[in-house]
C-alpha cells in the first residue's frame, strides 16, 4: 500500500504531540502532586479522597480532644481545691468532740465556714467566661450562698453498720439517711424512715439495733419502730417534698404531721415536729446537661465522651432531693424525676458547720454547740459529703486520662494517614527528573529525525 507524504506528516505530528503532552504532564507534576484530576488515575484519586476525609476527621477529633483536656484540667484543678476544703472540714469535725469548750466549738465552726465558702467559690470557677460546673448553662454562675440563714431539716446519716441493718431487703429503695424528729413537749429525738414512714427512737437507732444484731436479727423488722405515720409516701399523703424543698429548707417551720402516728390499732400520743438547724443555704443555678466531645470514629459513648461535671455530679443527692423525696417530680408521683438539686454536698457541709456552732442538745429548747451530734452524725455527714466530691474528682481524672491516651493514638493515626496520602498523591521527585530528561531527549531527537526524513515541500521540488 502506498503511503503518501500527508499520512507520514500527520502520523509524525501526532507522535510528537503525544511526547509533548507527556512532558506537559510531568511539568504539571513538578508541584509535588501527581493527581490533579480524576482522569489522572481513577483508582488512586478515589483512595486520595478517602484518605483526605479520614485526615480531616482526625484533625477534628484532635481539636476536640485538645479542647476537652484543657476543660478537664481546669475542672480537675477546681475539684481538687474543693476536695481539699471538704477534707479540712472533715478533720475539723473530728476535732469537735466533747473535750472542747463552747468557745472552742465556735472557733472550729468559724474555720469550717471559711472552708465551706472557699469550696463554693471553687465550684464557681470561670474559665474564659464559661463556668465549669453549670452544665450547658455555662454563662450562668452555678452556685449562690444565701445572705440569711434558713431552717434546714436535720438528717440523720447512717453509718455502714446502721445502713446495713435498716435496709430491709424486702422493701424497695435504699436507706442512707433518716429525718430527725423532736417531741416539742419533751425534746426527745426520733428518726423517720422516709421510705416506709416508720419512726424509730433515738436510742434504738444509735445503740438498740446492736442488741438485735447480737440476738441474731440482722435486719430491721416490723415492730422495731415506735409507730408509723399513716399513709406516708403515697401519692396522696405526706412525703419529704410536702415539708421540704429540694435544698432541705422547711416550708412551714411550725407545721407538724397532718396524720396520726400509729402502731397496730393504737395511736401514739406524740407531738412530733421536724428538727431543723439554721444555716446558710447553697442554691444551684445551672442545669443537669453535659458537654460531649467525640474523640474517635464508631458508636458514640456518652459516658466517656462527657467532658464536664455539672453540679449534680459533684454534689450528689440526699434525702431531700433523691428519687424517693418527691422533689423534682411534676406532678407529684408522676415518675418524671428531673434529678438532684445539685447542691446537696455543699448544704450538708454547711449543716455540719452550723451544728458545730449552734446546734441543739438533747434537752428541749437548749441551744449551743452540740458535741454529741458532732461525735456521730456530724462526722458521718461530713465524710459522706467529702466522698461525693472526691468521687467526682476521681471520675474527671479518669476521663482526662482516657482523652490523653486517645490524643496519643490520634497523633499516630494522623501520621499514618499522611503517609497514605503521600504515597497515593505525591510524586517521586528524582524519578520525575529522570523521566523529564528522557522525554526531552526523545522530543529533541524526534525533531531532528523528522527534519531529515519528512518529504520536501512542492517549492523544494520546483527548485
Amino acid at each position: 500500500m502506498r503511503i503518501g507524504s500527508y499520512n507520514s506528516t500527520v502520523r509524525y505530528r501526532n507522535s510528537i504531540n503525544r511526547t509533548y503532552e507527556d512532558q506537559t504532564k510531568i511539568m504539571e507534576m513538578s508541584d509535588g502532586n501527581k493527581l490533579h484530576r480524576p482522569s489522572d488515575d481513577c483508582v488512586g484519586y478515589s483512595k486520595y479522597l478517602r484518605h483526605s476525609v479520614t485526615y480531616e476527621e482526625n484533625n477534628q477529633y484532635q481539636t476536640n480532644v485538645q479542647t476537652a483536656i484543657s476543660w478537664m484540667k481546669n475542672t480537675d484543678a477546681a475539684l481538687v481545691d474543693m476536695t481539699n476544703c471538704f477534707s479540712k472540714i472533715v478533720v475539723k469535725s473530728n476535732q469537735a468532740d466533747g473535750a472542747n469548750s463552747d468557745a472552742d466549738m465556735r472557733a472550729i465552726a468559724g474555720e469550717m465556714l471559711v472552708q465551706a465558702q472557699q469550696a463554693v467559690a471553687s465550684a464557681n470557677t470561670n474559665v474564659n467566661g464559661r463556668y465549669l460546673f453549670s452544665g450547658q448553662k455555662d454563662l450562668v454562675q452555678p452556685y449562690e450562698i444565701s445572705k440569711e440563714m434558713q431552717k434546714r431539716g436535720l438528717a440523720k446519716t447512717l453509718d455502714d453498720k446502721q445502713a446495713e441493718f435498716f435496709n430491709d431487703t424486702t422493701k424497695s429503695g435504699d436507706v442512707a439517711q433518716m429525718l430527725t424528729l423532736q417531741d416539742k413537749n419533751t425534746g426527745e429525738k426520733y428518726f423517720l424512715n422516709t421510705l416506709t414512714g416508720k419512726v424509730y427512737s433515738e436510742e434504738f437507732v444509735e445503740e438498740g439495733y446492736k442488741d438485735k444484731i447480737t440476738s441474731g436479727q440482722m435486719t430491721v423488722k416490723d415492730g422495731d419502730e415506735i409507730g408509723t405515720i399513716t399513709n406516708w409516701g403515697t401519692t396522696v399523703s405526706p412525703s419529704v417534698s410536702t415539708y421540704f424543698d429540694e435544698y432541705g429548707v422547711i416550708k412551714d417551720p411550725g407545721k407538724g404531721f397532718v396524720s396520726d402516728l400509729t402502731k397496730g390499732s393504737s395511736i401514739i400520743p406524740l407531738s412530733l415536729m421536724f428538727a431543723t438547724v439554721e444555716q446558710y443555704i447553697v442554691e444551684y443555678k445551672g442545669d443537669r446537661k453535659q458537654f460531649s466531645m467525640v474523640k474517635e470514629n464508631g458508636a458514640t459513648q456518652p459516658a466517656s465522651d462527657t467532658v464536664n461535671a455539672s453540679g449534680v455530679e459533684i454534689a450528689g443527692r440526699g434525702i431531700f432531693d433523691n428519687e424517693d423525696s418527691g422533689n423534682g417530680r411534676l406532678p407529684l408521683g408522676s415518675g418524671n424525676y428531673f434529678g438532684p438539686s445539685g447542691a446537696n454536698a455543699f448544704n450538708d457541709m454547711f449543716t455540719v458547720q452550723a451544728m458545730c456552732e449552734h446546734g441543739r442538745n438533747k434537752g428541749a429548747g437548749t441551744t449551743g454547740p452540740d458535741s454529741n451530734w458532732m461525735n456521730s452524725d456530724g462526722k458521718a455527714l461530713a465524710n459522706a459529703a467529702y466522698n461525693t466530691v472526691n468521687s467526682a474528682q476521681t471520675k474527671i481524672a479518669s476521663r482526662q486520662s482516657v482523652y490523653k491516651d486517645c490524643q496519643a493514638m490520634l497523633t499516630t493515626q494522623n501520621q499514618q494517614v499522611l503517609g497514605d496520602i503521600t504515597e497515593v498523591h505525591s510524586t517521586d521527585v528524582s524519578k520525575l527528573a529522570v523521566d523529564m530528561m528522557t522525554l526531552q531527549t526523545v522530543y529533541n531527537l524526534s525533531l531532528n529525525v523528522g527534519a531529515r526524513i519528512l518529504p520536501q515541500t512542492l517549492t523544494d521540488y520546483l527548485h
